[in-house]
């Protein structure tokens, strides 16, 4: 690695929507914003319009038909799409990986860091889930292809230099999965900066609509207290939560814009969090409205809700334990008022996400350019 400016480049899975890995992907590029990003897939049209100043460079599987709509059924592919980029130019590669794109090769000398949003969930603890929930064809085949896959990713986490993971539940994961060591660098959240309104008196869910993010119990929660939700999002659980929604449960879709979907979490009473995840950015963002979190008590909420101070944590994930929880925050409340809820936001800001990484990446640059000088200085083995 030479001593003049580094050259950088960064890695995601893939561009198709701006959500919240999307985000992480942007702000790693306004740290260096000269890198190149490297990635499975590229809908122009489904990202935002600044990102066609980018300098975006796509695997072979972009030139296949539909490419940008089917790239998940691709996955037995994605390893060699990943492996065919030539990233031999650059000292230090940024990868951003909840799939495939951490097994890039680097060249011996180069840095690879690795922001891991999650190991494969498909592939480990999340694959009988995955697997009960898949039609019967995807269902047959699943158990030869995730072996395969299983071992493949192994090989690609031992390819990364460092881990960084996006919660201290995730360097759990990275550690049982990957057997590695992780530092945790919280990801970037746009924090809601307009003024504050009055509160209305409506519950509020923000996601995809798929199954791991349990709508389904909101909805049901809502349905059977009588309290008015209101659901922004899209996706392929829709009929079957309209089918269970009762009157009190308003369905605004999946196309409104960023400033009408902050506007709801500005005059929002609360905001229910049903599922576990890696991390979870909406909590964060309805917190920046200075509104609380209804959040189930395990994954990245128990890191951004504080229990009782800016949100509540219900430890069973059903329709009971959920409106029990609800029942509870009408009868007491939280601790922290609108302002103090926004100010324990600030920690996830975008802003402290870019110098932390930037802080980050020099020190592992300096860590890994003396392990090679160590190397080089090494006495050679005598032979015989």
């Amino acid at each position: 690695m030479q001593n003049n400016k580094l050259k950088v480049a960064i890695v995601h899975d893939w561009l198709v929507s701006y959500a919240g890995a999307d985000r992480v992907v942007d702000c790693m590029h306004h740290v260096f914003p000269d890198a190149p990003i490297y990635t499975l897939v590229y809908d122009k049209d489904k990202m935002p319009a600044w990102f066609r100043d980018y300098d975006i460079r796509t695997t072979w599987i972009q030139k296949l038909p539909f490419a940008t709509k089917l790239y998940k059924k691709l996955l037995p592919l994605m390893p060699s799409a990943f492996e065919a980029l030539d990233l031999s130019e650059y000292d230090l590669v940024l990868s951003s990986s909840s799939s495939c794109s951490k097994g890039v090769i680097t060249r011996p000398d180069a840095v690879h860091i690795c922001y891991c949003h999650t190991p494969i969930r498909y592939v480990w603890d999340f694959y009988y889930t995955y697997r009960a929930n898949a039609n019967p064809l995807v269902r047959a085949v699943m158990p030869g292809q995730m072996h395969k896959l299983r071992q493949w990713d192994k090989c690609a986490a031992d390819r990364v230099d460092y881990f960084i993971a996006n919660s201290r539940y995730i360097a759990q994961r990275i550690k049982k999965y990957y057997r590695r060591d992780s530092d945790v660098i919280y990801p970037c959240v746009h924090i809601n900066q307009s003024p504050f309104v009055e509160k209305e008196d409506f519950y509020l869910v923000v996601g995809r609509f798929t199954w791991y993010k349990r709508i389904d119990l909101a909805v049901a929660a809502c349905t059977k207290l009588g309290r008015r939700l209101v659901v922004i999002g899209s996706g392929d659980e829709e009929s079957r939560l309209r089918a269970i929604a009762g009157p009190t449960v308003e369905f605004k879709g999946g196309g409104l814009s960023d400033e009408e979907v902050r506007d709801y979490y500005l005059r929002a009473k609360a905001f229910l969090f049903p599922g576990e995840e890696d991390f979870g950015i909406t909590p964060v963002e309805a917190q920046s409205a200075g509104t609380p979190v209804l959040a189930y008590g395990r994954g990245g909420a128990c890191e951004t809700v504080e229990d009782g101070r800016t949100g509540l944590l219900f430890h069973a994930q059903t329709v009971d334990s959920l409106a029990e929880c609800i029942e509870k925050f009408e009868a007491e409340g939280v601790a922290c008022t609108k302002e103090e809820i926004r100010a324990h936001s600030l920690r996830f800001s975008e802003e402290r996400f870019e110098a932390q990484l930037r802080a980050y990446c020099a020190r592992r640059v300096e860590d890994w350019r003396r392990e090679l000088q160590n190397c080089a200085h090494m006495p050679k083995e005598e032979t015989f």
